[in-house]
């Protein structure tokens, strides 16, 4: 546990050294918040769906736990280019040790980001339902980040080159946001993507982020907690097996 504890620590300080990544982060959230929330919100109330920056804001913090989380992956391929990780893999630590400890410290930085987007949703219009249910957001975003850290690393540990990284991240991490009830309910969806949207990860963690913060369920609290704790578990699982693999 203590390799563990430093691992995440060491990489907790090397991200927050980046202060343009994350303060750089934050502008696509911003940005989804203000032109969607306020671009479609007249749509969204005159189809008698209520307040769209309750409904979006929740999707729009998981986007940005998301996008951090996933592509916190690509520290690894950096350290693989420039001959830091095998001065890492050369210490007398576990492997899996190793993998544990970058993923808890790349999910840290995606926690501290979502948070961060939800403080910025009030200044925009939204409005908590329930103090009580901070604990459950906290758990939700907690679960996204460790999840798709691990997705992450997962990927970089069989891959050589950004290029390759950021081509597959785009292909999976932009379906899997749009395409996870973030920025439109699944009611009137064609029945094959309704399929995919009730598949995707994600979309449990949009579900248990809103229903935490507005009260409103698509699945409920239980299945999208059992869900994401299950997918998480067996992704940290994959994750250390292609990293103890990894060649530096």
């Amino acid at each position: 546990m203590s390799t563990i504890y430093i691992l995440w620590l060491r990489q907790l300080k090397r991200s927050f050294r980046s202060k343009s990544r994350i303060i750089g982060s934050l502008g696509q959230p911003l940005l989804f918040l203000l032109a969607f929330g306020y671009g479609f919100g007249p749509v969204f109330q005159k189809a008698g769906e209520g307040n769209y920056i309750q409904f979006l804001t929740p999707g729009i913090i998981a986007m940005s736990v998301l996008f951090s989380a996933v592509f916190s992956g690509i520290e690894i391929i950096w350290d693989k280019q420039f001959g830091f990780l095998k001065e890492t893999l050369a210490a007398p630590v576990s492997r899996v040790n190793i993998m544990i400890g970058r993923t808890l410290g790349g999910a840290t930085i995606s926690i501290f980001q979502g948070l961060i987007v939800l403080a910025i949703s009030f200044m925009v219009g939204f409005r908590l339902e329930s103090a009580v249910a901070a604990w459950n957001v906290f758990l939700f975003i907690s679960l996204i980040a460790i999840l798709f850290t691990a997705l992450g690393t997962a990927i970089a540990s069989i891959l050589q080159d950004f290029q390759g990284f950021q081509m597959i991240m785009n292909f999976m991490v932009m379906p899997l946001f749009f395409l996870s009830g973030a920025i439109f309910s699944f009611q009137g969806l064609p029945s094959a993507l309704e399929f995919i949207a009730r598949i995707n990860p994600l979309s449990y963690g949009v579900d248990g982020l809103r229903g935490s913060l507005t009260g409103v369920y698509q699945f409920g609290f239980i299945p999208d907690l059992t869900v994401l704790s299950l997918l998480t578990f067996i992704l940290i699982l994959i994750g250390g097996y292609l990293f103890s693999k990894i060649e530096a």
